[in-house]
């Protein structure tokens, strides 16, 4: 290793950049040194080539020297009890000033002399001296969040306190619940226009209620794109801040009973002839959806602005109470009459300097507007919910959209020049790229986690349970650099006490259980901290059959939620046929030899379940096919000790076609695929009902066997 080299490595470390990892097998890997320097500039290092990372490394410890104190400080359980500062030669020994305020009116403050604190450490570099003291304040804080002021002779600093419960908010209740999965766009009524809205939740709740489920999950609810550009994965959506109005159901917005025009169009033949069509639709045709339903809501719109009224007031005052969507609604008007990314915009939209002038007020109106119904009608749809004792689980995605308004609006927070992603794994086997700008370390904790806190305020507003989608995101992500493979990548580190603190604070406020997904390759120390933290686990049975040839199955624990699968899985029957490793074929993921070595694999996986089945009891050994395997590993899971177990749907009927093949674009229809079966063909379904009724007395039962080894 040549000494540029050694010293790069030592920049990457200072950056928080792992220079190697372990991927699947335990095999090492080492990042190389073009991927190593791309990463750097993403993360705005000086540097251009291996000549400046002395200098670089220099310029990264006098930032870090320079902090009288670092950004962010967490309070475990309220306990303020000392914080280290970093004092330059001069202010050593002078007086230094400290004020904490916080929510409701809270203030204190403290007078100190340099000279009576303990030095930690003493550091020179750039010709200064410094010296970290430790200063005691012994203060005990209410949870929540808190500015810390430090003033010295000839500086000042302002820093986020995080005063932080240890664990995150638990119901306290010992009983095993069940709650049924469907993506809400391939939920569909004979009502509806061929695609799932927040009304069709509410039956949904009252359907799984009379059966004594007490769980509704889907996808991702936010804004997505759907013309230009048109991306309708819900992992990458606009923002992470607003809903998505694709699913706002318009015959119960309260204007259009008294729009004239809108009744019109409703009962027009050509419309009802167009709403026909998508109904017939095997798939969501996302754009005609979108389109069909924009129309009415702009006539809906112009309607409701054209004249005063109490609603009108109250959608004024909502608006005022919420910037942030009257802001997405300019950002969205600008983008639809520039027909173009906000990347390439005029400088001075870019860095949102958006007048009134820049964009179409009906357009801008159509955006708030429907942001407000959106919310109104899932709100209410939560409401309903916690009234019949379901709560709504919902997936907080871990990106979102370059040419979306959050990346555009909270622009520094992200990397640019770099995708986040995950290394080859024993399912994805070519690793991933997920398309999205990963936070940035730095800029995030700068700015007090505002948009983080955002974001998770906005999911758990309506969460009774939060899905956190790659849990490993706390704590460290792949970066795959622009024009990179995905096994070029490495990691960069977050601090995942900071953002655990938050996450505990909100959690407690809003009374949401918060569940981490921790599927695939997951690092111990992850793990421990969710446990410490009171974060709830994934246990899904594919994963582990997956992950070991002869299909032991672990003990799902109490604090863990439980499934066959995840939208990102092959469905059960899919699985059990092995139609999922001729889908990978198919699309291209493997060979056909690989494919061979697959289905060898799984027929002993299978043989393997079907005996632990049999074992138990759960399985009669003289019945072959997929149905009785799904009852016997539904009932298996049904008799763990986990918190909740996660029923798809779509496996009661025996779906074969995935919701998503994870590493494909236009090989599968992702995100498109409705419900084989409309909510009211289903609702009656002698093989869905009998499995959920099974299900709901199997969870109930008192001291029934646990473990499932």
């Amino acid at each position: 290793m040549s000494s540029e080299t050694g010293v790069l490595l030592k920049l990457a470390q200072l950056y928080g950049i792992q220079t190697a990892f372990y991927g699947i097998h335990q095999k090492r890997h080492t990042a190389s040194v073009e991927s190593l320097l791309a990463i750097l500039k993403s993360l705005e290092a000086p540097v251009q080539s291996l000549e400046d990372v002395s200098s670089a490394c220099h310029i990264r410890k006098k930032w870090f020297y320079d902090k009288l104190l670092e950004p962010v400080i967490v309070a475990w359980e309220g306990k303020l009890n000392s914080v280290i500062v970093r004092l330059l030669a001069p202010e050593a020994e002078s007086k230094i000033s400290i004020y904490l305020t916080g929510e409701g009116g809270f203030q204190t403050d403290w007078e100190l002399s340099g000279i009576d604190l303990p030095v930690i450490r003493r550091i020179e570099h750039d010709n200064s001296i410094y010296f970290e003291k430790k200063v005691s304040l012994g203060a005990e804080l209410p949870f929540g969040y808190y500015k810390l002021t430090i003033e010295t002779q000839h500086r000042h600093s302002e820093v986020l306190v995080l005063s932080a419960p240890m664990r995150t908010y638990h119901s306290g209740t010992k009983d095993r619940k069940w709650g049924v999965f469907l993506p809400l766009y391939s939920l569909h009524t004979r009502k509806s226009s061929g695609i799932g809205n927040y009304s069709d939740l509410k039956t949904l709740v009252d359907w799984v209620t009379s059966l004594g489920g007490a769980s509704i999950s889907s996808l991702p609810l936010l804004p997505t794109f759907l013309d230009k550009p048109y991306e309708p994965s819900p992992y990458l959506p606009i923002s992470k801040l607003l809903w998505n109005e694709l699913y706002i159901d318009v015959s119960k917005v309260a204007e259009l009973e008294n729009c004239h025009e809108a009744m019109a169009l409703t009962n027009s033949l050509p419309f009802q002839q167009k709403i026909q069509s998508l109904q017939r639709d095997r798939l969501v045709d996302y754009r005609e959806q979108m389109k069909v339903k924009k129309a009415l809501l702009k006539i809906l719109s112009q309607h409701f602005f054209s004249y005063d009224s109490p609603r009108r007031r109250e959608f004024e005052s909502f608006i005022s109470d919420h910037a942030n969507i009257d802001l997405y609604a300019r950002f969205r008007a600008v983008m639809e009459r520039q027909n173009t990314v906000w990347q390439k915009w005029q400088s001075k939209l870019r860095e949102g300097n958006l007048r009134d002038s820049d964009f179409d007020k009906e357009i801008w109106q159509y955006h708030r507007y429907v942001q407000w119904l959106a919310r109104e009608q899932l709100h209410e749809a939560a409401k309903h919910a916690l009234e019949k004792g379901v709560g709504l689980y919902i997936d907080l995605p871990l990106g979102t959209h370059p040419n979306g308004f959050d990346a555009w609006r909270y622009k520094k927070n992200f990397v640019q020049k770099v995708t986040a992603g995950a290394p080859p794994d024993i399912v994805f086997t070519n690793g991933q790229n997920w398309s999205f700008p990963p936070l940035h370390p730095d800029t995030i904790r700068e700015t007090g986690y505002a948009y983080v806190i955002a974001y998770l305020r906005h999911h758990l507003e309506l969460a009774s349970t939060l899905r956190v989608d790659h849990i490993m995101g706390l704590h460290r992500l792949f970066f795959i650099p622009s024009g990179f493979e995905c096994r070029q990548g490495t990691y960069v580190h977050y601090h995942a006490d900071e953002l655990y603190a938050i996450y505990c604070i909100e959690s407690q406020r809003h009374h949401s259980i918060i569940v981490g997904e921790d599927l695939g390759i997951v690092p111990r120390v992850v793990r421990k901290e969710m446990k410490r933290h009171g974060f709830q686990r994934m246990w899904v049975m594919y994963y582990e059959l997956v992950a070991n040839a002869k299909a032991f199955l672990s003990s799902p624990q109490p604090d863990t939620v439980t499934s066959l699968n995840t939208h990102d899985m092959p469905t059960f029957a899919s699985f059990w046929e092995m139609r999922d490793i001729a889908d990978r074929v198919r699309t291209g993921i493997i060979t056909s030899k690989t494919a061979q070595k697959d289905k060898s694999a799984r027929t002993v996986v299978k043989q393997q379940l079907r005996k632990f089945l049999v074992e138990r009891q759960l399985l009669d050994n003289r019945v072959r096919g997929a149905r009785a395997a799904l009852k016997g590993s539904l009932s298996l899971l049904a008799l763990s000790r986990s918190r909740l177990l996660q029923v798809n749907l779509e496996d009661l009927w025996l779906e074969t076609n995935s919701q998503n093949i994870p590493g494909t674009t236009n090989q599968h229809p992702n995100w498109r695929r409705k419900g084989r079966y409309d909510l009211e063909t289903f609702c009656q379904m002698p093989q869905v009902v009998t499995i959920l009724k099974e299900i709901n007395r199997l969870r109930r039962l008192k001291g029934s066997k646990s473990d499932t080894r």
